[in-house]
């Protein structure tokens, strides 16, 4: 008959056991930081609904996130669902934006891809104030890995992927996509792309679905800003002449005083 001391033991050495085979996938390990959701009916009504709608985007986000790690409900296709992650990622835009900018052979091509370019960046602006005003974590569920180390932020409010796929996806369907299967393409990955943050566990439904409003409004606000090419040319052409003129004005007062 064994002993209470070594029954005790063999129960936590289990217990430590199954938390070790569970914190790669927990959604709320030891030690890291939760919400606090908890409602008194003391509490004003506003303040109920708001906790009653987070306990339900966590719970939500929870169940999407079946492709957080290789021992998640559906592991094995995470590479493919990380692929099509990357397609939404700002680098191979902007790298695509440049290229055509500068390889373009129609002057609508380059004022088009410019424009695409200054939008990336607003975007990464926008998304970094918002991110860094509201200073959400990212889901504890979220695995941490190469990628995500040196190219994903630590805040998850909103989703920075999110708002470039539904401002791009709006910049391909009024530059781009003439035709219904090409509209039906650019769609899809815009949903594909946001239903992958989800999937991986990256980020809340919410931050999912403030990104694809955010997004779209940054288009609207893109269409507002947008630089011409001769806009673009006269305002060169102005910094070149000012530039001049102070390098004029410098030799004259240099020979003035000679």
């Amino acid at each position: 008959m064994s002993s209470p001391v070594s029954r005790r033991n063999s129960y936590r050495g289990n217990q430590c056991g199954s938390r070790r085979r569970t914190s790669s996938c927990s959604y709320f390990p030891s030690g890291a930081q939760s919400e606090d959701l908890s409602v008194s009916l003391s509490q004003p009504l506003p303040t109920i609904t708001l906790r009653f709608l987070l306990a339900i985007d966590l719970w939500l986000s929870k169940r999407l996130g079946v492709c957080a790690c290789e021992e998640a409900p559906w592991g094995g296709i995470r590479p493919l669902v990380r692929l099509v992650e990357l397609s939404g990622h700002v680098v191979p835009w902007l790298i695509g934006a440049v290229y055509t900018l500068l390889r373009g052979e129609t002057v609508a091509e380059q004022e088009a891809m410019l424009n695409l370019a200054l939008a990336l960046l607003l975007d990464l602006l926008l998304v970094r104030v918002v991110k860094t005003l509201v200073r959400r974590r990212r889901p504890a569920q979220n695995r941490s890995d190469i990628f995500s180390t040196f190219f994903e932020e630590r805040y998850s409010f909103p989703s920075g992927y999110a708002t470039r796929a539904a401002m791009c996806a709006r910049f391909l369907l009024a530059k781009l996509a003439d035709t219904t299967a090409m509209k039906v393409l650019v769609v899809g990955w815009a949903g594909l792309v946001s239903l992958s943050r989800l999937l991986l566990a990256r980020h809340y439904v919410t931050d999912v679905g403030f990104g694809l409003v955010m997004g779209y409004c940054q288009y609207g606000l893109m269409e507002k800003m947008w630089v011409t090419w001769d806009c673009l040319q006269d305002l060169l052409l102005l910094r070149l002449q000012e530039r001049l003129n102070r390098v004029y004005g410098g030799l004259w007062m240099a020979e003035w005083k000679l």
